[in-house]
C-alpha cells in the first residue's frame, strides 16, 4: 500500500508529494488501512466536535496526553488545518469516517460533506503509525503490517482523567515482540512523546482488563507467539470509547486504523 514506492528519488520541491497524493486518493474514494502509507509522514487520529464541547475535549486531551496528544486543531467551522497540510480538507481526506449520535455510530461514510456544520472543531491526535517507522528502521517486526491488517486495539480498565462530559477507558494498541525486542521498542518509542511515546503496559493483558487478546475491540487480531509478549501503547482511538461512554450528541471520528495522512515528518517528532 506504500504510495511512495514508485517515486524515487523525490526532488526537494516534491517533498510532500507522497502525503499529498495519499490524501487525494482518499478524497477520490480509495479506502483501506493507512498503515505503511506515505512512509515518513505523520498520520493522525481524528475527533470532530461541536464548538460547545470543544473546550472540554481540549482539556480532556491536556489531561490525557498519552492517548490524546494534539498535533493539530481547526478553527470553528473551518475544514482546513494548514499546519498539517496546505491542501488538506478534513471532510474528505480520510479513507473512512464514523458519524456518532448520542454515543452510537450511525454512519461510516468515505467523506463527511453531508454531515459538516459551521459549528464544528476538528482535533487531530498523534498516531502510533509514526513510531512504527522508527521500529521498522531498527529491524523490529510489525505483525499487522506484515499481515496487511489493521492494528489490534482494546478497551482497558485504565481510566482516563475526566473533563466535562468526557470520561471513560483508555484504548490501547498492541504489537507482539520477543522480550529483547520489547525492551528496544520501549527505548525507541520513548523518543516520540507526541505520538503516544513509550508503552503503557507489557504482557499480562488481563491486568488491564483485556479478557481475550484474540478478540480486539477495534482493528484485527494478530497472533502472539509463545516466545513473544504483547506490548501495549496508548491509542488515539480513546476518544471514540469516551464519546460512546459520554453519549455525546454529535461527533465525527476516523474509522479505527484509517487515519489522516499529514505533511508533517515523523523524524521531526523525535526527541533526541
Amino acid at each position: 500500500m506504500t504510495i511512495s514506492a514508485a517515486i524515487q528519488p523525490l526532488r526537494k520541491e516534491d517533498d510532500h508529494l507522497t502525503s499529498r497524493q495519499a490524501r487525494l486518493d482518499y478524497r477520490n474514494g480509495k479506502t483501506g488501512s493507512t498503515a505503511g502509507v506515505a512512509s515518513g509522514f505523520v498520520q493522525g487520529n481524528l475527533a470532530i466536535l461541536p464548538e460547545n464541547l470543544a473546550s472540554s475535549f481540549h482539556r480532556f486531551c491536556q489531561l490525557n496526553p498519552k492517548p490524546c496528544p494534539i498535533i493539530g486543531m481547526s478553527d470553528v467551522g473551518d475544514p482546513r488545518i494548514p499546519s498539517l497540510g496546505l491542501d488538506l480538507d478534513i471532510r474528505t481526506d480520510i479513507p473512512r469516517y464514523r458519524v456518532w449520535r448520542d454515543g452510537e455510530v450511525i454512519d461510516e461514510p468515505t467523506d463527511v460533506m453531508a454531515h459538516w456544520r459551521d459549528d464544528l472543531v476538528a482535533f487531530v491526535l498523534g498516531c502510533s503509525f509514526s513510531f512504527e517507522e522508527a521500529l521498522l528502521d531498527e529491524g523490529l517486526p510489525i505483525r499487522h503490517i506484515e499481515r496487511n491488517v489493521r492494528v489490534p486495539m482494546y478497551r482497558t480498565n485504565i481510566a482516563c482523567a475526566s473533563a466535562g462530559p468526557f470520561a471513560g477507558p483508555m484504548v490501547v494498541s498492541m504489537r507482539p515482540f520477543k522480550p529483547a525486542q520489547a525492551i528496544r521498542a520501549v527505548q525507541i518509542t520513548s523518543r516520540f512523546p507526541s505520538v503516544h511515546g513509550a508503552p503503557v503496559h507489557l504482557g499480562h493483558p488481563q491486568s488491564i482488563g483485556i479478557k481475550d487478546i484474540a478478540k480486539p475491540d477495534y482493528g484485527d487480531a494478530v497472533p502472539v507467539e509463545p516466545d513473544e509478549i504483547p506490548v501495549f501503547w496508548a491509542c488515539g482511538v480513546t476518544p471514540q470509547a469516551v464519546i460512546a461512554a459520554a453519549k455525546v450528541p454529535f461527533a465525527i471520528t476516523h474509522a479505527p486504523g484509517l487515519m489522516l495522512v499529514t505533511d508533517l515528518k515523523n523524524k521531526d517528532l523525535a526527541v533526541l
